[in-house]
């Protein structure tokens, strides 16, 4: 027969197991009641943001779930985070403005300097909210017969403390308890240490001891108290690394074997615990606290390779939960350690002799580590990747990229592999993406930007290796590809690419020219360039045809851009692209203009003697005279040819305002420094100075008429722009204006011209007079003639002008004859005008009044 009391015993078990079943059902069921709830709000919101109807259905009278009834619960704010989301969770669960409390947290921070230590950990113990539609604040709901948007009920302060203190002592502290803890261990080991108290085998067993008990403390908790449990076993590991790190690199007490067996066998169970635990605390305070272990027992570790192999193994252990879990802190937190130790330790502790291999052994390590953590989980359970997990992955490449190329360029041999690193680093990428497409392992983004950390590479690695114009070509190149890929093959992230790519191949062509043209000026170079028909051209010429092929694409309507939800930033892109284009078409062919005329100077030098006996260098100074009156001409028929091509086939208004301010810009510079120029080439051939050395010829005088010509071609350009309808503007005025100040501008310098031509240098200065007023009386009647108030008024101002140069410049400088000659025809020229706008007045007063 059962004994009565065992029967009692046994039926009070199966009692707590009902009521723990019970419990455990009941709070399920009230989870999936919130989110049910949630779910209909999130459904009612979208709806009606859509402007669709809301069905209703009438609830069942349940208990109300009202603001003052609902339990709130802490979560991350990830929505309204700067770093962590922590701030912003809090102000959310408390209901108080998040600026509040980051100013309280900045204020912990640098006055008591514990404000990030609680950031962080509460960052790990608080969890991340989902979604939007788990903030802590109830929306209104209009789903149901009853209001959900009651009142806040009185009692649900009280409430919130609850959950706070609840939330405080049950998990706050423990975490914070296991930290001190840890923290006294090591402050009592090194203190040990450091004043010799107790034998160095003592000191690790007493620290054995000590993890061991956590250890076991923890695991008999486990059933009844998971999460203290899980902080403890963590503590216990961390521990037990210390001890096994300080046993080994300060004490000698264990063989590097059984030191890394240990490690291993450690971390292992670590890795174990903290799966089976499904706890991040138990890696976060195990491993990633492990890392710790050398600075706390020492400031300065010493032996490097120890200290980088306990770290490797330690990584790895994170690299295994990677494939299981997610959690991003612990990839994040175990990535900046590593690097910053490393970091710390090369800049001041780095020997090329002694850990050149060393150094790249480890960094390497630790890359295809972390490059394989950030990808494991993601791939093997198919998951998107975040804008967060694409930035790991980038640093971690780039700071590879960063240590190995400092490393082998401060290496003898090294150095000369630098571009090798740099396609290694490329291939390794490229190899990665093949297997993830052939395997099928992750979504086309992450292929593609592992594709585009491939393009990165080889980028790089162009200038690495190579100089000059094969670094221009290569990337230009390159981006005509992607760009053409990523347009006509529908992949935004090529497209994208391609843009820093030409940036990079239109800084490259600019060096070149800058470094390959001028040496000759600069450097009086033997090597001559035949004008067009060289190596630095051809490039030109490529270049120009990639981004031909680029602006074709862009004009392509077939081919929509990347970045047509961005239309400001398309509209840059759409404009600079063309812009480059021209902008190149035009320097390539005016550097060799530059170019040609240089060569021709610097051979022009002639060593001679002066007075003194010294020998010094001449020059034919017309030389560089006829550059710039060249580089005008070409300018000017640059810009016209465009403008005709714009007017016949383009017909884009953007590029025509553009163009027709270009041609303004040039006619002006003509007007100033092209006939200032034409003139001293007059002055050349007039004095003939150094006509024993060199030829100065009639042409000094013919250029200017074929400068004309240009200048004629430009003004026309400008004239068919104005009267274009789909330039859609009324630039009528201004381009009277522009055309009678070039007409008597360049009247004037050719009455200049042949005065001194002809010998008559000095009666300029009344031809100049008389040719003023009398293109004054010829404008005041075509103003009057065109009804053209503007040139009427032009024309009393050049009349002004003139009688001023009489009164204060001729005068003085002109023969009583002169004198006479220019004042009777100046006041005849007066009478004239006055005469005119007398007969004329009643169309003059028409147009006022009009």
């Amino acid at each position: 027969m059962t004994n009565k009391p065992d029967q009692l015993d046994e039926l009070s078990e199966k009692l707590k197991i009902l009521l723990k079943r019970q419990e455990a059902f009941s709070k399920e069921v009230n989870e999936i009641r919130e989110e049910i709830i949630q779910l209909k709000i999130s459904e009612t919101i979208k709806h009606q943001k859509k402007g669709e109807p809301v069905k209703e259905e009438p609830v069942k009278e349940q208990p109300t779930y009202s603001p003052g009834s609902v339990s709130k619960k802490l979560y991350r704010d990830v929505d309204h985070r700067i770093i962590g989301g922590v701030c912003s969770g809090l102000a959310d669960y408390l209901d108080i403005n998040r600026a509040l409390v980051r100013i309280l947290w900045l204020f912990l921070t640098i006055f008591f300097g514990i404000g990030f230590l609680v950031y962080f950990i509460l960052w790990i113990a608080i969890p991340k909210a989902g979604t939007t539609s788990t903030s802590q604040k109830p929306q209104p709901s209009t789903v149901t017969e009853r209001p959900v948007h009651t009142a806040p009920s009185t009692r649900s302060m009280p409430k919130v403390s609850i959950d706070l203190e609840k939330f405080i002592g049950e998990n706050l502290i423990n975490k914070i308890g296991i930290a001190i803890l840890i923290l006294g261990v090591a402050i009592g080991t090194k203190y040990t240490i450091e004043h010799d108290l107790i034998s160095p085998l003592t000191r690790v067993i007493l620290g054995y001891l000590v993890g061991l008990g956590l250890l076991g403390f923890g695991l008999k908790l486990k059933e009844k108290y998971e999460n203290f449990s899980a902080v403890l076993v963590s503590g216990a590991m961390a521990i037990m690394y210390f001890m096994t790190y300080a046993a080994y690199s300060f004490y000698g007490l264990f063989p590097q074997t059984i030191t890394f067996i240990f490690m291993v066998i450690f971390t292992v169970f670590t890795v174990i615990a903290a799966l089976n635990y499904n706890k991040q605390i138990i890696a976060l305070i195990g491993l990633v606290g492990a890392y710790a272990v050398p600075f706390l027992l020492s400031e300065d570790p010493e032996n490097v390779a120890v200290l980088y192999t306990y770290m490797a193994i330690i990584n790895i252990g994170i690299l295994v939960i990677a494939f299981k879990k997610y959690w991003k802190l612990l990839y994040f937190s175990s990535f900046v350690l590593t690097w910053l130790i490393f970091a710390s330790w090369y800049p001041s502790k780095y020997e090329v002799a002694e850990h050149f291999e060393l150094a790249l052994t480890f960094i390497f390590i630790f890359f295809a580590t972390f490059y394989t953590t950030f990808l494991a989980f993601k791939l093997l359970q198919k998951e998107k990747f975040e804008i967060t997990d694409i930035l790991l992955l980038l640093s971690n490449s780039f700071i590879f990229y960063g240590f190995g190329y400092a490393i082998l360029d401060g290496h003898e041999i090294g150095s000369q592999l630098l571009g090798l690193f740099t396609l290694g680093n490329g291939i390794l990428h490229f190899i990665v993406g093949l297997i993830i497409y052939r395997q099928k392992l992750g979504d086309k983004n992450l292929f593609y930007f592992v594709a585009g950390l491939v393009l990165v590479f080889i980028t790089i690695a162009i200038p690495v290796q190579l100089d000059g114009n094969w670094v221009t070509l290569l990337w230009v190149g390159e981006a005509a590809l992607l760009f053409w890929i990523g347009r006509t093959k529908n992949i935004p992230v090529y497209e994208k690419i391609s843009y820093p790519l030409m940036a990079l191949a239109l800084i490259s062509i600019f060096q070149d020219w800058s470094t390959d043209y001028h040496m000759n000026f600069f450097n009086n170079s033997e090597e001559k360039i035949t004008p067009l028909l060289n190596i630095h051209f051809l490039s030109s010429v490529l270049f120009i045809a990639a981004f031909g092929f680029i602006t074709f694409l862009n004009n392509n309507k077939k081919y929509p851009s990347a970045l047509i939800s961005h239309k400001e930033l398309l509209k840059i892109v759409s404009f600079s692209i063309p812009a480059i284009l021209l902008g190149t078409l035009y320097l390539a062919f005016r550097v060799e203009i530059e170019n040609y005329w240089n060569q021709l100077y610097t051979d022009s030098n002639i060593a001679m003697n002066d007075p003194y006996g010294q020998s010094q260098q001449n020059f034919n100074y017309d030389l560089l005279k006829f550059k710039t009156i060249w580089i005008l001409n070409y300018s000017l028929l640059f810009l016209s040819v465009f403008s005709f091509v714009n007017i016949k086939k383009l017909k884009n208004r953007q590029f025509g305002l553009v163009n027709l301010g270009f041609n303004t810009i040039a006619i002006l510079v003509f007007l100033t420094q092209g006939l200032y120029i034409l003139s001293e080439l007059r002055e050349s051939y007039l004095e003939q100075t150094l006509a024993i050395y060199y030829k100065v010829g009639t042409f000094n005088i013919g250029i200017r008429y074929v400068s004309f010509a240009f200048f004629t071609l430009a003004i026309i350009a400008c004239y068919n722009y104005i009267r274009q309808e789909f330039m859609k503007v009324d630039y009528k005025r201004e381009f009277d204006l522009l055309l009678h100040i070039s007409i008597i501008w360049i009247a004037s310098s050719e009455l200049i011209n042949v005065m001194d031509l002809s010998g008559s240098s000095e009666s300029h200065k009344l031809g100049l007079s008389i040719l003023w007023g009398i293109y004054s009386l010829l404008l005041i009647i075509l103003g009057i003639w065109k009804n053209k108030k503007h040139l009427r008024i032009g024309a009393i101002g050049l009349f002004g002008m003139t009688l001023i140069k009489l009164f204060f410049y001729d005068i003085s400088h002109l023969d009583t004859i002169s004198k006479t000659i220019i004042f009777v025809s100046l006041g005849i020229l007066l009478l004239i005008i006055s005469f005119l706008y007398n007969k004329f007045k009643h169309l003059i007063i028409d147009e006022i009044e009009s």
